[in-house]
């Protein structure tokens, strides 16, 4: 859609036939997410981690005092999914025939919702993300599982004080019942962001 927004590219020696588009959490582009695209890298993978923030913070690097909250607010779907889909064509341009994204609380739910934004994933990985409805109203994944258009998977936490369970166990029902091959996984025990 035009806009400039920050990402970091790790490429594998050797071009495999996979790639992972890293949706952060709420801070954005951090460097533990510019550390795991590394780590993906050296398993044959590419990687490309995005930032959430150019439309509303740009494109320079930012240290860990940034105040992120104010720009989550003012991202929007369609924004996160095509900065998403820039991500992805990047990773198809290179080779990578077979496109997965992986997400990480605000990204986990974005991954899952990049499932029914028409970028044709082999898969969406989301490490405790929200599956019910935005603190917005907007429709979550569960609201959504309809439209999602590959493989699901969920990794929640089971003493996660922001996720239910009840609300985990619903996302699984409503995947089932639409017929969307996946698989939801809950650590007993486990906080928000073990990961």
């Amino acid at each position: 859609d035009g806009n400039r927004f920050a990402a970091f590219a790790a490429m594998p020696d050797e071009q495999g036939a996979a790639g992972v588009v890293i949706l952060p959490d709420i801070r954005g582009l951090h460097r533990f997410y510019e550390e795991l695209a590394l780590r993906f890298a050296e398993r044959g993978y590419a990687a490309v981690a995005i930032d959430y923030f150019g439309r509303t913070a740009g494109v320079s690097k930012r240290d860990d005092d940034f105040e992120y909250m104010p720009h989550v607010e003012e991202t929007t779907q369609d924004g996160i999914q095509a900065d998403t889909a820039a991500a992805v064509a990047h990773l198809r341009e290179a080779g990578g025939d077979a496109v997965f994204t992986v997400g990480f609380c605000f990204g986990g739910r974005n991954s899952w919702l990049a499932a029914a934004s028409g970028h044709e994933l082999a898969g969406a990985i989301g490490f405790y993300g929200r599956p019910g409805p935005g603190r917005d109203g907007a429709p979550g994944p569960t609201q959504r599982v309809s439209e999602l258009a590959a493989p699901i998977l969920a990794l929640m936490g089971g003493a996660d004080p922001g996720i239910p369970l009840d609300e985990v166990e619903a996302f699984d029902a409503a995947l089932a019942e639409a017929g969307v091959e996946h698989e939801v996984v809950v650590y007993p025990g486990a906080p928000h962001s073990f990961f």
